[in-house]
């Protein structure tokens, strides 16, 4: 299974997304809060393009890698899940060191909070990114689909409708 920074953001957020998503049920498409989110990574840095790159490595798309000092730029319209941003990120700089590159840091931008946090990986880092490897793909491999835990976040979820069509709850 190839493990993407998507999967470890969402496997901070919501199990039941995670598992959605890696079996092919995507409501992002459906989503304004999604689009927003676009929008401010499409136009918050036009210079960028010329001295950063996009890259796609080992099933990662990195927003913005500057070559040069080693910095991986993830992009973020809020920070409510700076945990789950913090991790995408750890793994996108494993990731890199898996393919030998060394000496990589992380940066964590809120462009509409005008707001960023570094991110580095450590030691320690690396062996929870282990386990949560395993049990990312326990968790996406399994025939059953976590049970819907609700949260106060389950409202601008991009899966909102999908998931809560039946329930009743107050957030």
């Amino acid at each position: 299974m190839n493990i993407s920074g998507t999967h470890f953001n969402y496997y901070h957020v919501c199990k039941r997304k995670l598992w959605l998503f890696s079996n092919g049920i995507s409501m992002e498409h459906t989503s304004d809060l999604v689009y927003d989110g676009k929008l401010i990574h499409e136009n918050s840095y036009p210079q960028r393009p010329e001295r950063y790159e996009e890259i796609n490595i080992s099933g990662c798309r990195i927003d913005f890698y500057d070559t040069k000092n080693k910095v991986v730029h993830e992009i973020k319209k809020s920070d409510k899940m700076e945990k789950a941003h913090e991790w995408q990120v750890k793994y996108y700089i494993l990731a890199l060191e898996r393919n030998g590159i060394k000496g990589v840091k992380g940066i964590l931008e809120y462009p509409a909070l005008r707001h960023t946090t570094p991110v580095e990986l450590t030691e320690a880092d690396k062996d929870m990114i282990a386990e949560m490897e395993e049990q990312i793909a326990s968790l996406v491999e399994s025939s059953q689909c976590p049970p819907l835990v609700i949260t106060r976040i389950c409202n601008n979820c991009s899966y909102y409708e999908f998931c809560c069509v039946n329930e009743e709850f107050n957030s």
